[in-house]
């Protein structure tokens, strides 16, 4: 199956998050945090939205930073992915 976003979204995929803490403590999936750090999966093709000419930043591959609360949690083919607008990713993450 394959994610074509519209306009200014993305389609994001969670980078796996640590299972234990710095002191060695185990953490339940319940007691995590939702990851804030994801892979880029699809780009929309941006445009002019709501009368501003939109030029997508980000492509395929790419790993963001991104507002904890943005976009919508969908579960697609046992993947969990998230759909949200360009403008709630906060960073690039370059190595």
């Amino acid at each position: 199956m394959t994610i074509k976003p519209l306009f200014d979204k993305i389609v994001i995929e969670s980078v796996e998050n640590a299972d234990k803490t710095a002191s060695g403590i185990v953490l339940p999936g319940t007691a995590q945090e939702k990851p804030q750090m994801a892979k880029v999966i699809a780009v929309g093709p941006g445009g002019n939205i709501d009368g501003k000419e939109v030029v997508m930043q980000l492509k395929v591959g790419d790993i963001v930073l991104y507002n904890k609360y943005a976009g919508s949690d969908f579960k697609l083919e046992h993947r969990e992915v998230s759909i949200l607008r360009q403008s709630d990713v906060l960073a690039i993450v370059e190595k």
